[in-house]
């Protein structure tokens, strides 16, 4: 099977999974804003937030070492699960302990309300990143697609009927989206037969070593992912308070049009970077499919930010509306996490953890750095921006990096011109007021953008009508 189509397949089977789910979770945003309150909705999210970052630590980055691992066909897939089934459990373990001594001492009183639903997210989270990446590793991808409408029908209709007949709040929040993505787990463990892959039998302990050795250093990248995308949620709520973390929160939910195509791209980026990698790109697949994909991020970004507060309108409800200002900076913060993942599929390739994980730590102190900065004197926007600065820098010190390894042949300066464009448009948006000037602004900048990217924009169209 060819480059381009191999890719090309797999972007259609997760974008099958993908848009299923995420464009009907987007679609119920205006019911989640209006049953839940603002400090309901930054109560949840500061759970996710906790748990996205404890699943990575407690597992020993489990994720990362399924997915590499599982995708060499001469591995042992019996020692990657019955690997990735031990540190989930002993992780679990762990989890419950501290919330028992928590319950104990009452440490942390919104902790201790809501324990169960706390224990419940990290198990689900954790066995669903070991499940998916298994799936996506030993090439089930077409399985995972349908796995992802099940949880996606399941997550959807369970947060229906436990916010509107049942009237249950943010338990309910938290059942509804603890039971979606366990359904999913349950069908493609029976599906790939997963529990014929596990054996207590041997211990594997030189092939634990040699994946610990290349996911141990990834915590650090992981951690710092999550200080990048989301630690300044917690700064939001030291500073501004629950609620106004709620309004931050929901702010996320335009940018997730992006992340969708960010997900389903970079997701089946990292299967073809590992099977076809070629440092000097002979063929120009890897320069080729950098241009196309940094071209479609930069034009829907621009559409995304163009159309604001337009989507804020439909989207948020009462007091969540103001959460439009937040927007535009945390979708051009997806651009580059978007094409820092294209650029980490290199290091993936060649089991490069350590210059992987260096890069994110760059972007994660200055992020820290920034939020502290910022956000007591310009409260969520400065989070907003520093979360852009902070990709920024990550993407520039990969794509120093990857010189190591691959020769890329990209247009720079086209690429910086069109970033700063994106630039202008958010300030365009957070200065005028919503009238016919503003509105006339943001087309020019997207005709600008579309300009700069007439040969690539050509390319991908004529490459897409000979499929």
């Amino acid at each position: 099977m060819g480059k381009y189509k191999y890719l090309l397949k797999n972007i259609g089977l997760l974008a099958l999974s993908n848009f299923a789910t995420k464009l009907l979770s987007f679609f119920l945003v205006p019911l989640y804003t209006s049953v839940l309150t603002t400090e309901q909705y930054g109560t949840y999210d500061l759970f996710n937030t906790t748990v996205g970052v404890l699943v990575p630590i407690f597992t020993l980055n489990a994720v990362e070492y399924v997915l590499r691992f599982s995708l060499e066909r001469n591995h042992d897939c019996d020692a990657v699960v019955t690997i990735g089934t031990k540190w989930l459990t002993i992780s679990s373990i762990i989890v419950l302990g501290c919330l028992l001594i928590n319950n104990a001492f009452n440490l942390i009183p919104m902790l201790r309300q809501y324990a169960i639903y706390f224990f419940l997210m990290y198990f689900v989270q954790a066995l669903s990143g070991i499940v998916t990446a298994y799936s996506r590793g030993t090439d089930h991808v077409a399985v995972l697609s349908v796995s992802s409408v099940i949880a996606s029908i399941f997550t959807i209709g369970c947060n229906i009927i436990f916010l509107v007949p049942l009237k249950m709040g943010l338990p309910g929040y938290f059942l509804a989206n603890i039971i979606g993505p366990l359904v999913q787990c349950l069908y493609l463990i029976v599906r790939m037969r997963v529990w014929g892959n596990f054996n207590l039998k041997k211990h594997y302990r030189h092939q634990e070593k040699e994946m610990l050795a290349y996911s141990v250093p990834m915590i650090a990248n992981s951690i710092s992912w999550w200080i990048n995308g989301v630690s300044d949620r917690y700064i939001v709520t030291w500073v501004c308070g629950v609620a106004a973390n709620g309004v931050y929160s929901v702010s996320n939910k335009i940018p997730s049009i992006l992340n969708v195509f960010q997900t389903i791209f970079n997701q089946a980026w990292a299967l073809s970077t590992v099977k076809d990698f070629d440092p000097e790109d002979t063929n120009g697949f890897f320069a080729n499919t950098y241009k196309a994909y940094n071209c479609l991020m930069v034009v829907i970004c621009a559409f995304i930010i163009a159309f604001d507060r337009i989507l804020a309108k439909f989207l948020y409800a009462n007091s969540f509306y103001v959460a439009w200002k937040y927007v535009p900076f945390l979708t051009i913060a997806i651009v580059f996490g978007a094409l820092t993942g294209y650029l980490g599929g290199f290091f993936t390739a060649v089991k490069d953890s350590k210059a992987y994980a260096s890069s994110t730590i760059v972007g994660a102190v200055s992020n820290i750095v920034m939020n502290l900065a910022l956000v007591p004197f310009m409260g969520a926007l400065g989070a907003t921006f520093a979360t852009a600065v902070s990709y920024v820098e990550v993407w520039t010190v990969r794509l120093v990096q990857s010189k190591k390894y691959i020769n890329l042949k990209i247009n720079i300066v086209r690429d910086v011109v069109s970033y700063i464009l994106l630039v202008l448009q958010t300030l365009v948006l957070l200065v005028l007021p919503e009238n016919g000037m503003m509105y006339s602004l943001q087309a020019l900048t997207i005709l600008l953008i579309l300009a700069l990217y007439k040969n690539d924009i050509a390319l991908l169209v004529g490459k897409i009508l000979k499929k």
